[in-house]
């Protein structure tokens, strides 16, 4: 089975860190992550990574959030979505973005090395802002 088929599904966030060039780690999400990348077979992806305990808005209307209350959110929660392909050779799965909370990433085609072990991905790449790892495992 190739790469192509074995990505295809749900998996569930296991961890995340970002790794800058002093050899510094940190989890993007204080250790309370929680996320889910998807795949289909359409060859259409989305990736949501984010703070499992959030602080609820004031109100239950979103549109009334304060400032303060849209940062901390924004802050917490990343997501995208769009279509992928897959390069088997070099072990390469591409995000082609669509749609971002990250909004300089539309339009982009996101590069992220795979390793496979049993039910586990981990998905690498070098960003503007660090290395970045995050392990996923398979769901169902």
């Amino acid at each position: 089975m190739g790469l192509y088929e074995r990505l295809l599904g749900s998996w569930q966030l296991v961890s995340s860190a970002w790794h800058d060039d002093a050899g510094g780690a940190e989890s993007p999400f204080a250790q309370d992550e929680i996320g889910q990348l998807n795949y289909d077979a359409s060859g259409r992806m989305s990736a949501q990574l984010g703070r499992r305990h959030q602080p609820h808005f004031a109100a239950d209307d979103f549109r009334l959030a304060t400032a303060e209350e849209k940062s901390t959110a924004w802050g917490g929660y990343f997501a995208y979505f769009g279509t992928y392909v897959v390069d088997e050779e070099a072990g390469v799965v591409i995000h082609r973005v669509e749609g971002s909370t990250f909004p300089n990433i539309v339009g982009t085609e996101q590069r992220r090395r795979c390793t496979l072990a049993g039910n586990r991905l981990t998905l690498a790449a070098d960003t503007p802002w660090g290395h970045v790892t995050i392990v996923w495992e398979k769901t169902g």
